[in-house]
């Protein structure tokens, strides 16, 4: 999904993991429980090995620094709902259906969403790990590239197709964020709104 993605793959040796993956997938799995109970300020090296049960001086052996160990973590989370995503909008039945799938996400992926914006906020002062942050989006547009290219026409959405996506990633975001404020008035409206109008014929 990066240029980095496939340096995160667990490697193995007919199917038995070695050492370093093992440290590593424990390190990654440390990390992404701190984002969650912490933050992304909370998350130190000494922290991450303490947490994975590891010398901290592996933190920066497998990964060179908790960014890119923060990182890492997003995007192997990234890759397990991107494939969840592209096997939804594959499956034949209604949009409107996908669509209701979609949304029924937004609730249960409230992990992924902490991990999401914790990173987004620390990118902000950090070039390296925005480059990483941006990869992350560009492998969403391109999902939902996928997902609303065909159906674009049928549902006569005039809106070019790249305005589209971006219309459906600022309004997810805008969801999330608010969720993990506490914040969910008039979302189920509006959910209900849109979803009258995609069963239209």
């Amino acid at each position: 999904m990066t240029k980095t993605s496939d340096s995160y793959r667990v490697s193995s040796v007919a199917g038995v993991p070695n050492r370093r993956s093992v440290a590593e997938a424990a390190l990654m799995d440390a990390a992404e429980r701190l984002l969650l109970d912490v933050g992304a300020a909370g998350v130190t090296t000494r922290r991450v090995a303490e947490a994975a049960g590891v010398n901290h001086g592996l933190v920066h052996y497998y990964f060179d620094s908790v960014d890119n160990l923060l990182a890492r973590v997003l995007e192997r989370f990234t890759d397990a709902l991107i494939a969840r995503q592209r096997e939804l909008y594959a499956a034949e039945m209604p949009f409107v259906e996908k669509w209701r799938a979609a949304m029924r996400y937004l609730e249960q992926d409230r992990q992924y969403q902490k991990v999401w914006f914790e990173l987004q906020a620390l990118a902000w002062n950090r070039p390296d790990l925005r480059e990483r942050i941006v990869g992350v989006n560009d492998a969403w547009r391109a999902v939902l590239t996928e997902a609303f290219g065909p159906v674009r026409e049928e549902l006569q959405i005039e809106m070019p197709l790249e305005a589209l996506v971006s219309l459906v990633i600022t309004f997810n975001e805008g969801i999330m964020l608010e969720r993990l404020a506490g914040i969910e008035a008039g979302q189920r409206e509006l959910l209900a709104w849109i979803e009258e109008r995609l069963e239209r014929p």
